[in-house]
């Protein structure tokens, strides 16, 4: 899965032309850890329908600030530069996919 900066936020997430959703992470959070697989298999069955990322918090201060983002995991999704929808905690694969119905 791929990984975004401050850098590279822009380019990466505002200016896709695939909705994409961002997980804000820490490599603290235990929470965080137990999504990772269950991105990397919706990134996969998603390919070519829905960009994911994830942020670090911790090393992306800029980019967690300006989106207010105060407890990890956070998800956003983004379509066309604007964030369309969040949610924040862990979550099983099938209810993450049924949350993303709506915006995809």
């Amino acid at each position: 899965m791929a990984e975004v900066t401050d850098a590279d936020f822009a380019a990466e997430v505002l200016g896709a032309e695939l909705p994409v959703l961002v997980e804000f992470t820490a490599d603290w959070c235990p929470p965080c850890r137990q999504m990772a697989p269950v991105l990397s298999a919706l990134a996969a069955e998603e390919d070519g329908r829905l960009k994911v990322v994830q942020l670090d918090v911790d090393a992306n201060p800029d980019t967690t600030n300006a989106y207010g983002v105060l407890s990890m995991p956070t998800f956003m999704v983004f379509r066309g530069g604007e964030p369309l929808w969040s949610v924040v905690g862990a979550r099983p694969k099938r209810r993450l996919l049924e949350e993303l119905a709506d915006v995809l």
